[in-house]
């Protein structure tokens, strides 16, 4: 049944009603899933303590890196899903991984420093579960697992 959602000014808006808690019998309340667009189906889902809020990084070489919220940078197989690689880097990752070519070595690199919604409690200092929309009290868990802050890591590939 169709709905209006409204907006309110400094706050986000995603257009639609959202809850920050994790579904019946679950301890997460998110998931990096690669989708089969041919089939119109997941093709594989990877659990996460948080949504994923980073973009991903697929290569021809058959891997997609993305970040997490607490702070990993990942390396999964694009085909399986499977975990292949992880480096905890000093803050929560919400941006984009990048990779470049410099003398025929190829460097992947990635921004960390937890911020907009999801970190906005860390950011600006909120502990009223209830502001930005129940993000604070959503994400209220990632003070244990990451630390405000901004570093760019960048990683040399094996030659």
């Amino acid at each position: 049944m169709p709905f209006r959602v409204t907006s309110v000014p400094g706050q986000p808006y995603v257009g639609s009603t959202l809850s920050l808690h994790p579904p019946a019998r679950e301890e997460r309340t998110g998931a990096f899933i690669a989708w089969d667009g041919a089939r119109g189906r997941i093709a594989w889902s990877n659990p996460e303590p948080f949504s994923v809020w980073s973009g991903a990084l697929a290569t021809a070489g058959g891997l997609v890196f993305y970040g997490a919220p607490e702070g990993y940078l990942k390396a999964v197989d694009a085909s399986t899903g499977r975990e292949l690689y992880r480096f905890k880097t000093p803050s929560g990752i919400v941006g984009n991984v990048t990779t470049d070519r410099h003398r025929g070595r190829q460097y992947v690199a990635v921004l960390s420093g937890i911020g907009g919604w999801a970190g906005s409690g860390l950011s600006a200092g909120l502990t009223d579960p209830a502001d930005e929309s129940g993000a604070v009290g959503g994400y209220a868990a990632l003070s244990h697992d990451t630390a405000a802050g901004e570093r760019l890591t960048v990683f040399a590939l094996p030659e």
